[in-house]
């Protein structure tokens, strides 16, 4: 990334995370950044925030929304995401103020998306790290988007990744092996409550 984040970084946007959606779900206000944040959180960042509600056995995705490019400062962007994920996912009703006990906060902070350049589809697999590399695929008016977590938590091999990220950007499966679809990669800092509003934590990727 073009800077590196602290876990003590780490620790600040995901509780900011967490006090937006407070605040907006007591009184339906925007907060605003607080005047206390360090300058490198003013850098533009591409960020996702993840909620992931805690099931009997395991988490269950509650929202997930965020922001691919850099166009809005760090925590500006990690309180629009972590509003957004909570009230706006369409997969999903609005949060309540009752559920956020139960409701583990995840902020991912993107580098910017980079266009992988082959001479020929089928060399995608060999682009792509399962553990390190999110992907975008676009093709048209399409475009979709999956955190480098993802595969991880799926277990999804570089090829089963590529496939699910065409069928999330609304598309056949195969179509990273169409002409005209473009495939980019973007890596991400991700740090997460262990518990709802608990310890903080940098979410390492590894490979099952």
């Amino acid at each position: 990334m073009a800077f590196q984040l602290t876990l003590k970084d780490g620790q600040f946007l995901v509780r900011l995370a967490r006090k937006a959606v407070e605040t907006y779900l007591e009184n339906g206000k925007v907060m605003l950044a607080p005047k206390d944040a360090s300058s490198k959180f003013l850098d533009r960042c591409g960020v996702f925030v993840t909620l992931n509600k805690m099931g009997a056995n395991e988490k269950e995705l509650r929202g997930c929304i965020g922001l691919p490019y850099p166009i809005l400062p760090l925590v500006r962007a990690v309180v629009d995401s972590a509003i957004n994920s909570a009230t706006q996912d369409p997969r999903f009703p609005p949060v309540s103020r009752n559920e956020l006990n139960t409701i583990i906060f995840e902020v991912s902070i993107l580098t910017p998306p980079q266009l992988i350049k082959v001479e020929k589809p089928t060399e995608y697999p060999s682009r792509i790290e399962v553990g390190k590399d999110g992907l975008i695929v676009e093709k048209g008016y399409y475009k979709g988007l999956l955190l480098p977590q993802v595969p991880i938590e799926w277990n999804w091999n570089e090829e089963e990744f590529l496939c699910q990220c065409c069928i999330k950007t609304g598309l056949s499966p195969d179509c990273w092996l169409v002409g005209g679809t473009k495939i980019y990669t973007f890596q991400a800092i991700i740090f997460e409550e262990v518990t709802p509003n608990g310890e903080i934590k940098l979410k390492k990727l590894e490979k099952q």
